[in-house]
């Protein structure tokens, strides 16, 4: 069965390989892009209707909204200037997807949000986090739950899932980019003795889920981790981008948590004064040094009868083929 599916954020990494996979299934794409964006490879793709605007501008979410059959809402933003800014736009925005939805319950089948394992925070124990586990650890995480617990508010009016996606990479990330530009320089980007643990998610496994919460059975107010089914070391995640790179590392410690503070407060100082949101702040470094980031996606592939194909070592080989073919490397 053919939907009409509003993407926010679809011109950013994750939502372009959602309207990707939406239009490679024969659905139509109502993409909400600002006029600012790339939006050459959305315009290549058939089935794709551009709308412009941001999740800021309710009364553009408003327009993107109507007569949809279903809303993945996947814009957001991962840095920022300030606290206030991360809770404007991830929490502001959400706020207004809601409230767009809630004009079109009719034909509305799902709202699909996308949120992130840093809105419940990392294990304590190593064991994966519960789903109501609400331990953010970083200004991001905590707009990610407050958008989330926006979501679960009206879950009684509207047909509402959320998914927490983990390290998403592949073809078209610029962030976990900079970790594979690290190893073609022959450096290892290592923060300490590398053994945190976290997890990962290929971009179109996580795009294929998303496109199964649209269409499962399950109840209202779903909360789903979505990875590829693996845990792994981060010195050991490191060792596979090189072997993908074909390159091994000429420096490979990580750096003292002490000098990666002082350089992380160095990085702030230069966004504050360029007026500019940085990826790299001591609240960052402090996410880093929490030895396990990890969950299960057993819920998700149960209840939504999806299932993650790519692993890490298979994934990163692909993206760097991507990036290579793409002048990227």
């Amino acid at each position: 069965m053919s939907r009409k599916v509003l993407v926010t954020g679809a011109s950013g990494f994750l939502g372009s390989h959602v309207a990707e996979r939406l239009s490679q299934e024969g659905h139509s794409v109502r993409a909400l892009v600002r006029r600012t964006s790339n939006r050459k490879f959305l315009e290549s793709l058939p089935n794709v209707e551009l709308v412009y605007g941001a999740v800021e501008e309710a009364d553009k979410v408003e327009q993107a909204a109507a007569g949809v059959d279903a809303i993945v809402h996947a814009a957001g933003i991962v840095k920022a200037r300030n606290r206030e800014e991360f809770r404007a736009i991830n929490e502001g925005g959400t706020l207004n997807v809601i409230a767009a939805a809630k004009k079109n319950v009719k034909t509305l089948h799902r709202l699909v949000y996308i949120s992130s394992l840093e809105a419940c925070g990392p294990s304590e124990s190593g064991a994966p986090i519960d789903a109501d586990q609400e331990k953010p650890v970083t200004a991001y995480g905590e707009s990610k739950l407050a958008a989330e617990k926006a979501i679960l508010a009206v879950k009684d009016e509207l047909p509402v899932v959320i998914l927490r996606p983990t390290g998403i990479y592949g073809p078209r990330d610029v962030e976990i980019y900079e970790m594979f530009k690290a190893v073609q320089r022959r450096v290892l980007p290592l923060v300490g003795d590398g053994t945190t643990r976290v997890t990962f998610t290929y971009a179109t496994d996580c795009a294929n889920a998303i496109l199964r919460a649209i269409v499962a059975d399950v109840p209202s107010g779903g909360r789903y981790f979505i990875t590829d089914g693996h845990t792994y070391m981060l010195r050991e995640a490191l060792e596979e981008v090189e072997r993908a790179v074909g390159k091994r590392a000429l420096l490979r410690k990580g750096l003292p948590m002490g000098v990666f503070k002082m350089v992380a407060m160095g990085v702030e100082t230069y966004g504050k004064l360029a007026n500019k949101p940085v990826m790299l702040t001591r609240e960052k470094v402090n996410m880093l040094r929490q030895p396990f980031w990890v969950c299960s996606a057993d819920s998700a592939m149960a209840d939504l009868g999806w299932k993650p194909e790519i692993d890490w070592r298979t994934g990163t080989q692909l993206t760097v083929k991507w990036y290579r073919e793409n002048g990227w490397l």
